[in-house]
This record gives structure tokens, sequence and C-alpha cells, in this order.
């Protein structure tokens, strides 16, 4: 038959699209045209999937052959289509048995030996093939664990094109060129019931919250960020413990939920850091990227399809920008946008991405250019308009935006001391910070949001508005010039936090007393 057709799945961003693979051999010149809009390393797979059949053991015809990609309307990227074309061009030239293409889904980059190597992106890919109703799919042997993930899909792990072949002519037999393949053909999807619910152990568990001392005031804030899914701003001289608490907060949140923990790894999966031998992501990711990142690095870029940046590695986990004065402004205003949504959206000359951007954003900056490390007063050499222009690098829009606004001090020996017995562990506060998630959770069932600080603000007015008497501090603190609009938005979805930490039904005049005091940085002369 002249003609064969095969199935792939496409990704723009985040979401797959099914490709259908059409080869057609006719007499003429040998020639091999690719057409359906192609990207350079796609146009190069005429050579590799060549070199693959050859050394597969197979002879490739020596026709005139022309494969097409359909929607040919839609860009195509990357080289996971290798594995589909040489079926598909084999199924053409009748090496294979009729029929035995349909109903699958192939996926999976061909080395010139005939290797069949992983790809990046599978996870969403074969979500998309289980939507469009295809039961099976054949990956790579290193994808296979990621690709087990999505439920009643049959997932065919191969090691090389000829174990492919030999399996879509049904045979059994060990063809392997590279070594026995004696993976099971059907790799299960993890069971449900336990993915995501019990916490593993991680490389980040030797980060204790009760590292931390002298700072009790700071771990409060953090706890509460935890609980209500908040920014947070740590404003400090260097040594006070700054980033030792960015990097303890990820610890404090719950695990992920088999939904969150899906979301999370398919952006993973799409950008290529998902980390080995751990095909799902069930603990909320830390991203810190470094200063010099571009605003391409933190929000996604690229210059025909944009790939995500590290406010979306960041999604359902932590960004942490150190030194947060110190980025260009132009990127730190770009996260103005995600931090609101929830997600990026990036328009490119292939097409717009959308990608999650759902993070607990927590920024850390020095009060000034020379950034004392003792912090007493009298040794700062930076004059009041250096200490303005370095922290006016934090636009007000952006600050506008962080719930949390914590001025820390160099702890005494007696903090210390005092604290070294009372510091509570982070198995300790995560307890504190599930229950309260949970009491959040409760409220807002039957509704989309499951945090916090993701309530929108009419709701906050018309469904959860606290008594008159918190409701009046709120109003005399915007009379006075203290806060915005949105800054009373979020100062409510603290207060909120702050009554379901303590167990309470609704904020009282001391929750939105408290959630003020931490809106305005403790005295740290931050806009509000």
């Amino acid at each position: 038959m002249p003609l064969a057709r095969a199935r792939s799945v496409g990704l723009v961003g985040l979401t797959g699209h099914v490709i259908e693979v059409e080869a057609h051999l006719a007499q003429g010149l040998p020639s091999f045209t690719l057409v359906g809009l192609p990207d350079a390393a796609l146009s190069e797979a005429r050579d590799r999937i060549r070199a693959a059949i050859v050394n597969a053991g197979e002879r490739f015809p020596a026709q005139r052959i022309t494969v097409g990609l359909s929607p040919a309307s839609l860009p195509k990227r990357g080289s996971g289509y290798d594995l589909a074309l040489a079926c598909c061009v084999l199924a053409g030239a009748g090496a294979l048995p009729p029929g035995s293409l349909d109903g699958l889904f192939l996926l999976g980059e061909l080395g010139l030996d005939g290797r069949v190597r992983p790809v990046r992106g599978v996870l969403p890919a074969v979500l998309a093939a289980a939507d469009a109703g295809m039961a099976r799919v054949v990956v790579a042997e290193a994808n296979a664990e990621e690709a087990g993930l999505v439920p009643g899909v049959e997932v065919t792990p191969v090691r090389t094109l000829a174990r492919t072949l030999a399996l879509l002519r049904g045979s059994t037999a060990d063809v392997d060129a590279a070594g026995p393949d004696d993976v099971p053909p059907v790799c299960p999807a993890p069971d449900p019931s336990t993915a995501g619910g019990s916490r593993l152990p991680s490389a980040r568990d030797d980060l204790d919250l009760a590292d931390v001392l002298g700072q009790v005031e700071a771990r409060a804030a953090l706890e509460v960020a935890a609980a209500g899914g908040h920014h947070v701003f740590l404003l400090g001289p260097p040594g006070v413990g700054k980033t030792m608490l960015a990097e303890r907060l990820p610890g404090i949140l719950p695990p992920l939920s088999r939904e969150a923990a899906l979301e999370v790894t398919a952006v993973h999966s799409v950008a290529g850091t998902l980390p080995d031998g751990r095909p799902l992501v069930e603990e909320p990711p830390f991203c810190s990227p470094h200063h010099t990142a571009t605003v391409a690095a933190l929000v996604g870029g690229g210059s025909r399809l944009a790939r995500p940046g590290a406010v979306s590695l960041a999604h359902r986990g932590v960004l942490f920008l150190d030194e947060s004065p110190e980025f260009g402004s132009r990127a730190l205003d770009a996260l103005r946008q995600p931090l609101e949504s929830g997600e990026v959206v990036l328009a490119r000359a292939d097409g717009t991405v959308r990608f999650p951007a759902s993070c607990a954003l927590v920024l850390a900056a020095n009060p000034c250019p020379c950034a004392q490390a003792t912090g007493e007063e009298g040794t700062c050499t930076c004059t009041s308009l250096a200490r303005r222009r370095y922290l006016g690098r934090l636009s007000g829009p952006l600050l506008d935006r962080v719930d949390l606004q914590v001025r820390l001090r160099p702890p005494s020996r007696v903090d210390l001391r005092a604290d070294r017995d009372q510091a509570e562990s982070s198995a300790t506060v995560r307890g504190r910070v599930s229950a309260a998630r949970e009491r959040a959770g409760a409220r807002l069932a039957g509704t989309p949001w499951r945090l916090n600080s993701q309530v929108p603000a009419r709701e906050l007015r018309r469904r959860f508005a606290p008594a008159a008497p918190a409701l009046r501090l709120v109003e005399d603190a915007t009379r006075r010039g203290r806060l915005t609009a949105r800054g009373v938005d979020r100062v409510l979805r603290v207060a909120w936090t702050l009554a379901d930490l303590r167990g309470r039904p609704s904020p009282a005049v001391d929750e939105v007393a408290e959630a003020l005091a931490l809106r305005s940085a403790r005295g740290a002369g931050v806009a509000a």
C-alpha cells in the first residue's frame, strides 16, 4: 500500500494536539519531502530515520516519499515525531502489516543507530492522546514511567526501532541490537489513591525551620504565607536569615495533590527539568534564579514558540528572588501580571501559549547598597537618597502585590539563646498549615478557589467580608493613604488566613490589625 498513516502529538505550550502523519510512496527518483510547517530539528528527521531504518536491519524505500503532518497550519517542533515518521514510511512500503498503526500513538526521537531516545513533554502529550480516545502509546523506555502517570492508557516502552517494528508485527522475539529488552510491554500507572497523598523523602528535608533562630516574627509570617499562598518581602541586612527562611518555605507546604502534581510535572516535562528517577513531582517546587536573569528567563519566552520560565517552573511552589533590587526592573515588572492572574500568556510568531504560574513569591533585599552585616545604627555609610534609590528599584506596583512585608533585624545573643528551645520544626508548622488549608478549602468548597490568596476582590466583599469593627480598621488605613484598593483586598485575604490558622470562623479585629502590621513591613519604610 503506497499510503500509510500514523499518529503522534505536537505541543504548543502545555496543550497537546493530535498530529496525523501521512506517508505517500510513489515511483520516481528517490527523494524525501516533509511538509506541514516543520522546524529545523524536524526537517532533519529525514536523515535520522533513514540511518535508523538501515541500522535496524530494514530496507529504506528507494522511492519518491512525501510525508505530510496534519493539521498543516500548526507549526511542528522537535524530534519527537521521528518514531511515527519511520513507522509510517515502512508501513507505506509494505514492511508492516496493514492496520498495525491503527489506534496507536508514537512518540520518540531516533538515533542514527536505531535507538529510541526520550523527548520532552511526554506527560502533556499522553494526556492529549487520552483525551483523543487513544488507548495505546509507544514511547521511549526512559519516558515510560512519566507516560504511565496517565490513567487508562496502555504504555508500551521501547528501546530501539527494531523492537518497535517487532511489536507492530506481533513478534515477541528479542531483536534489540542494543541489548535484551526485558521491559514489560505495559507500564501501569501509579495508584491514584496514593500518588500525591504522602510526602516522599526529599533532598530538602534537611532544611528545617527550627534552624532559623532569633526571627520569631519572620517565621510566623512564613507560616501565614504557606497557609494562604501569600507573597512575602523580607527586608534586612546580610546574615539575618532571609535566604534560610525562603529555602525552608517549601518544607512547611503540604504535599501536592494528585491534580496539582500532574500540573507541575507537565510544566517540568516540557521544560526538560524533571528530576532523575522521579517522573511525578509530588512536592512543591523551589526555583531561585540568579539576579542576572532576563525577562524570558523569569516569565518564559523564545524566538518562535515560548518556553516556560522560572515563574512557571515554580508553579504550586516557591519562586525566590534573592537580592531582588539587583534584578532588572523590566524583569521584575514582568512578574506583575502573572502574580495577579496565576498564569503567563506569551504571544510569539508561531502562536500563543499559556503556562500556569500560581506560586508564592519571596523577595529578599538588603536595606541599602552597602548592606552592613551588623545592621546597627550608625554603621551604614549610605545616604538616605542612596537607600531610597536602592529600594526604589522595586516598583510600587510590584510591592503592592506582595501581601506580607517583614523587616528582619539582627538577633541578639539573648534572642538566639531564648529561641533555641522555642523554635518549632518544619513538620510541626506544616501540620498547622495543612489544617488551615483544610478550613479554607471547606469554606471555599463549590468555588474554583482553594487558597485565600486566590479569592477575587468582588467575592471578598460580597461573601467573605469581616464584621464591621474589623472593616473599620481597613477603611481608616485607606483614608490615611496607607493602603491602595488592591492593598485592602490583600489585607483581608491575610486576615482570613490568620483566622484559619487560629481556628476562628471569620477574621476579627485582631486578625485584621495583624494583617495590616504584616503589610507595613514592621516599619521598613516600604510602600504599602
